[in-house]
This record gives structure tokens, C-alpha cells and sequence, in this order.
């Protein structure tokens, strides 16, 4: 019988009652903890920034920062269940990518469905993770495969980015947070809104530069620096 993997939770809800019903939902499925609990957007991404999520719990409706807003500023998104009374987000909610759209009030029998979903999509992004051998990455009319390891950094472009690879540039016609998604989050992190780099590849940080094996040198924000110090320290 296979073992299912703990899945880590967020739940992101202004209603106390909200979180109280999942937390009771959850207490019935042995995979599922909930990590933490937060009730402004903004709570919730310093939790993601400090914390490994596997599952989000999002409302829409919540002051200041909506739902879909707080996803919009993440560099490196979880699985998404959205948890609302409202039904009028859902098609703008599957932008996002999101596993299920979830109507309150909502029956245990469709929150494990919703489970089902994310869990699902989880064990996928796994399995193409272990063969992390290559990516196929269009430039031009090319496709070309490559190996994430070897990627030194990843460079935004306007619409392209430049995935430097030693002294090799691939130009590719994409946002520089979509291919974030495709790469492994532990050795990758994002160092300026221009910028993520692979922790393997870089030599040491002076001020407010990093030096990276192929020689060249790049910003950091001064927003990023600790946290990119910390991250290397987990």
C-alpha cells in the first residue's frame, strides 16, 4: 500500500469561522497538517517566504489584498485550493492555476475531493522533478533540452528571459515566473525582480553583488540579500 505524503498546509482567510471549519475537515485526513494560519494576505506570504507549503486554503474576499492579488506576488507558488462564498472568480482563478474552486459552504465529500486534486497534481510535479535531467526549452525555432543544474542564472528580458548556462545565453520568449515554477525551489531563489540564481553556481557575495562562477557579477536587492543568506542556510 502506498504511503501518502504529508501535505503541509496554509490556510488564508479573514473569518475566523472559515479557518475552523477546515481545520475540523482536515483533522480527517491523516496526510493533511496545518502548518500555519493566517488572516491578511500579507501574513500569509512572509509565512511562505520563512516556511515550506505544500497546500494553500485561499479566500478571495479580504481587505486591502484579495486572493488572487497575494498570488500574484508569489515567486514560487504551492498547490491552491480557493475556499470562497463568491462563484463570479473562479475563471479568473484557473489563471492561477489553482486545483479546485471551493463554494461555502462546503461539504466534507467535496473538500477531500479538492485534496484529491492538489494531491494529485503534487505527486505529478514530483515525478517530473525526479527526471530533472533536462528541460526543453524553446529559443527561436529551436528546442533545446538542458540540464537545471547546469543553469547558472536566470535573467528577465522584458518579454524573454536569458538562462545563462557557463558563458552560453539561451533567449526564450517567457516570464521570468513561469519557468521559476519549472525549476527545482531548493536550489533556486530570486535575488532582484530581474534575477534568480542557482545557489550551486554562485562564488561569494560582495555588498551588494554576487559573483557567479562564469565570472559575471550580479545585483542584489537589498530585500532579497537576507533572505537569499538564509535561504543558503537552509
Amino acid at each position: 500500500m502506498r504511503t501518502k505524503k504529508m501535505l503541509k498546509c496554509l490556510i488564508v482567510d479573514d473569518e475566523p469561522l472559515a479557518h475552523d471549519v477546515i481545520v475540523d475537515y482536515a483533522d480527517e485526513l491523516s496526510y493533511l497538517k496545518i502548518t500555519a494560519q493566517a488572516y491578511r494576505p500579507l501574513k500569509a506570504i512572509e509565512i511562505l517566504k520563512n516556511q515550506d507549503i505544500d497546500l494553500i486554503f485561499l479566500d478571495i474576499q479580504m481587505p486591502k489584498l484579495n486572493g488572487l492579488e497575494m498570488l500574484a506576488l508569489l515567486d514560487h507558488q504551492p498547490q491552491v485550493i480557493i475556499t470562497t462564498a463568491y462563484e463570479e472568480y473562479a475563471l479568473k482563478s484557473y489563471e492561477f492555476q489553482v486545483a479546485d474552486y471551493l463554494l461555502k459552504p462546503f461539504r466534507l465529500d467535496r473538500f477531500v475531493q479538492a485534496i484529491e486534486k492538489a494531491k494529485n497534481n503534487i505527486e505529478k510535479l514530483s515525478l517530473s522533478k525526479k527526471d530533472d535531467s533536462h528541460l526543453l526549452i524553446k529559443s527561436d525555432r529551436r528546442l533545446i533540452k538542458i540540464n537545471p543544474y547546469d543553469i547558472q542564472y536566470i535573467e528577465s528580458y522584458g518579454n524573454y528571459i536569458k538562462i545563462w548556462i557557463e558563458h552560453e545565453v539561451i533567449i526564450s520568449a517567457q516570464t521570468l515566473t513561469h519557468f521559476i515554477s519549472l525549476l527545482p525551489a531548493n536550489d533556486f531563489y530570486k535575488i532582484h525582480k530581474s534575477f534568480v540564481v542557482n545557489k550551486n553556481h554562485f562564488t561569494y557575495i560582495e555588498g551588494n553583488s554576487i559573483h557567479m562562477k562564469n565570472g559575471n557579477s550580479l545585483s542584489i536587492s537589498k530585500n532579497y540579500k537576507q533572505e537569499f543568506i538564509a535561504f543558503l542556510g537552509r
